[in-house]
């Protein structure tokens, strides 16, 4: 599972501004993982993009790196 945190890690990482404040943690649930990304006050709109389409596409991404390794993989932004 570090290889998907890793991976969104990396992805918002080149997205933001303020990349020291970027943080992914990782909480076993029932059905699957929970990734929850935590940013700066400032990036938060970069991580969600115009309708909410960089978000989807990070959960896209990660869904799919999820599948590969036979788990579900759900992300979360933090709006704080």
């Amino acid at each position: 599972m570090n290889d998907i945190s890793l991976l969104i890690n990396t992805m918002v990482s080149s997205i933001v501004d303020n990349t020291d404040n970027v943080s992914v943690s990782m909480t076993e649930e029932k059905n699957g993982y929970l990734f929850e990304i935590k940013v700066d006050k400032q990036d938060v709109g970069k991580i969600i993009g115009k309708k909410g389409r960089i978000a989807s596409a990070i959960r896209t991404v990660a869904k799919a790196a999820g599948a590969k390794q036979g788990v579900r993989a759900m992300v979360n932004v933090l709006n704080e």
